[in-house]
C-alpha cells in the first residue's frame, strides 16, 4: 500500500465523512495549527480560541477511533509560517509516497494546496468535504445562460431537488415557498428567551499560548466562560435547544434586534455548521422532524424562514462564491475607497445602534444578519468605505466568518459592491428601519425623527445623500424608483441641509 498523508483543514472536521469510517495503517493524517491561518487578517480572539479547540477536539477523535495523527500545535517548533511550507516538511521527514487533501472553501487555500501539489514530485489526490448540499459549480450549472442569479428561484430549485418541505414533486407544503413577510417583526420583550445551554469551558492557557505566539487580535473573551459548541455533542445539543426553545418563534423575530439580547431566537449553529461539525442536511432534517412532532405548537413560517437561511442563502452564497472568484474580491461598484471609522474597533460613538451592534460583535464574535446588514453594513455603505477594509472587518470580527460565506454577503448583500450580481438593490436605509426592528433608538443622543438638525439621526441624511451621490448607477433600477420619486418630491434646501449633513458625516464619522 501507498503511504499517504492526509490534510485536514480547521473547517474540515466532519466526522461522518468516508475518509474516517475505517482505519487504514497506511494513511496518517495531518492537522496544523497554522500561523499562516491565523495572521492572513486579524482575527477575534473568540474565533482563534473556537477554531483551535474544535481542531483539538476532532483530532482526539481521531486518535480515539485508532486513526494514525500528526497534530502540529501553533507554538510545535516545527509549526513553520507557511501552511504548505510544513507539509512539505512532514512529508519530507516521513517518507510519504502520496499527499491528499480535502477540498478547501476558501479560493486563496484551494490555489495554494493546487500550486503545493503541482510542486510536489510524489502523486497527490483530493476529496470532496461531503458537508454541502450543493457542489462547487452546482450554482453555475443552474444559472447558465440567464441574465441574473435570483436566490429565490434557486431556493425552489433547491426544495424540489432534495425533497424539502414539499408537497409533492413541483408544491410547497401549504401552497407558498416564502414566509418572509411574517419575518419581520420587532421583538419587545416577550416571548420570553430561555437562558443559553451551558457549554462553557476554561481557555485561559489557550489564550496565554496564543498571545505567547505574538498573534494578533481584537475582541475580548472570558478566560473561564467560553461559551461556543467545540465538537459534535455540543453541536448536537445547541441544535436540540433551539429545536426546543427558540424554533417556535424563530422566523416571527429573526430580523428583530435588542440591546438586551444578542441573540434572541437565533440558533447561533453557523459555527458549528461553518467548522462542519455538524451538516446542513442533518440540522434541516432535525428541524423539520421537530415541526412534524409539534405543528401545534409551530408553525409553517418559524421553519420555513430557518430552512430558508441553510438550503437556500448558505448554498447559494457558496455558489456565487466559486461562480465569480477571484474577481469578486476586486468588484467595487460604487468606487469606495474611505477608511473605516475608528468606532468600528471600539465601539465608541454617539450612535446607539451602532455602539450596540458593534460592542456586541467585539464582546462576543457575534452579531446576526440584520445588524451586520442594515446596521453596520448600512452604515459603511452609506458613509463610502472601501469593501476591502470593511471585509477585513468582517471576516476577522465574527466567529463564524469564512470567506466563502462572508465575502458574498459583504461585497454583494451588504456593500452592493458586485453593482448587483448578487442583490437586486443596495441594502441601504435611514434610521426609521433600525428604529422599526429594534429599541436602539431609545435613548440614543440622536433623534430618528428629524433629518437635518444637529441631533438629527446621522443615517437619515446619509440615506438621503447616497442616493443623491448615485442616482447615475441607481434611478434606473425599478426597486429604487419609489425613493427616487420622493427624493425628487423633496425641498431643495432641505435636501442640500441633508447633503451638507451627510458629506460631514463622512468626513468625520468618529465625531458622531
Amino acid at each position: 500500500m501507498t503511504k499517504t498523508l492526509r490534510l485536514i483543514l480547521g473547517d474540515q472536521l466532519n466526522s461522518c465523512h468516508s475518509w474516517f469510517q475505517q482505519v487504514n495503517p497506511d494513511v496518517t493524517y495531518v492537522m496544523i495549527e497554522s500561523h499562516q491561518e491565523q495572521e492572513y487578517v486579524t482575527h477575534h480572539i473568540q474565533k482563534i480560541v473556537g477554531f483551535v479547540l474544535a481542531m483539538r477536539s476532532f483530532g482526539q477523535t481521531l486518535t480515539n477511533r485508532g486513526h494514525q495523527l500528526i497534530y502540529m500545535r501553533l507554538d510545535d517548533p516545527q509549526n513553520r509560517s507557511s501552511l504548505t511550507d510544513t507539509i512539505n516538511s512532514l512529508i519530507e521527514a516521513g517518507g510519504f509516497e502520496r499527499f491528499e487533501y480535502l477540498l478547501p472553501d476558501e479560493y486563496r487555500l484551494d490555489l495554494q494546496l493546487i500550486n503545493f501539489c503541482q510542486s510536489l514530485k510524489i502523486a497527490t489526490g483530493f476529496r470532496d468535504t461531503e458537508h454541502f448540499y450543493t457542489q462547487r459549480d452546482e450554482m453555475a450549472l443552474f444559472f447558465e445562460g440567464k441574465s441574473q442569479y435570483l436566490m429565490e428561484s434557486f431556493y425552489r430549485y433547491m426544495r424540489k431537488k432534495h425533497g424539502v418541505l414539499m408537497l409533492n414533486d413541483t408544491k410547497p407544503i401549504a401552497g407558498q415557498w416564502n414566509f418572509d413577510k411574517d419575518n419581520r417583526n420587532k421583538w419587545k420583550g416577550q416571548p420570553a428567551i430561555p437562558e443559553l445551554p451551558d457549554l462553557r469551558k476554561p481557555v485561559a492557557q489557550l489564550i496565554t499560548m496564543i498571545n505567547e505566539q505574538g498573534i494578533k487580535t481584537i475582541g475580548a473573551i472570558d478566560p473561564e466562560d467560553f461559551n461556543w459548541p467545540t465538537n459534535r455533542a455540543e453541536g448536537l445539543e445547541l441544535l436540540e435547544y433551539f429545536c426546543n426553545y427558540l424554533l417556535p418563534h424563530f422566523g416571527t423575530y429573526q430580523d428583530a434586534m435588542h440591546t438586551d439580547q444578542p441573540f434572541l431566537f437565533h440558533s447561533r449553529l453557523s459555527f458549528a455548521l461553518n467548522l462542519k461539525i455538524l451538516s446542513p442536511k442533518e440540522v434541516v432534517d432535525r428541524v423539520i422532524d421537530h415541526w412534524a412532532d409539534r405543528k401545534e405548537d409551530i408553525d409553517l413560517a418559524q421553519v420555513e424562514g430557518f430552512v430558508r437561511q441553510i438550503i437556500g442563502w448558505r448554498e447559494y452564497i457558496r455558489g456565487m462564491y466559486w461562480l465569480q472568484m477571484p474577481d469578486y474580491e476586486r468588484k467595487n461598484f460604487f468606487k469606495n475607497d474611505n477608511p473605516l471609522p475608528q468606532f468600528y474597533w471600539s465601539g465608541e460613538t454617539k450612535m446607539n445602534c451602532m455602539k450596540h451592534a458593534i460592542s456586541q460583535s467585539l464582546d462576543l464574535g457575534y452579531a446576526h444578519h440584520i445588524q451586520r446588514l442594515m446596521v453596520t453594513g448600512n452604515f459603511a455603505l452609506l458613509s463610502g468605505v472601501s469593501p476591502e477594509k470593511i471585509d477585513a472587518w468582517y471576516l476577522g470580527i465574527y466567529t463564524d466568518a469564512i470567506q466563502w460565506v462572508q465575502l458574498p454577503n459583504t461585497r454583494g448583500m451588504s456593500q452592493f459592491a458586485d453593482g448587483g450580481l448578487l442583490a437586486t438593490k443596495p441594502y441601504v436605509s435611514s434610521g426609521s428601519y433600525i428604529n422599526k426592528m429594534s429599541n436602539y433608538c431609545q435613548g440614543c443622543a440622536y433623534n430618528v425623527k428629524t433629518k437635518v438638525e444637529k441631533d438629527s439621526c446621522p443615517f437619515n441624511s446619509m440615506y438621503w445623500n447616497f442616493l443623491y451621490q448615485h442616482r447615475d448607477k441607481l434611478a434606473n433600477n425599478r426597486r429604487m424608483s419609489m425613493m427616487y420619486r420622493q427624493l425628487d418630491k423633496m425641498d431643495g434646501q432641505v435636501l442640500t441641509q441633508m447633503v451638507l449633513r451627510a458629506q460631514d458625516i463622512i468626513e468625520n464619522p468618529d465625531a458622531y
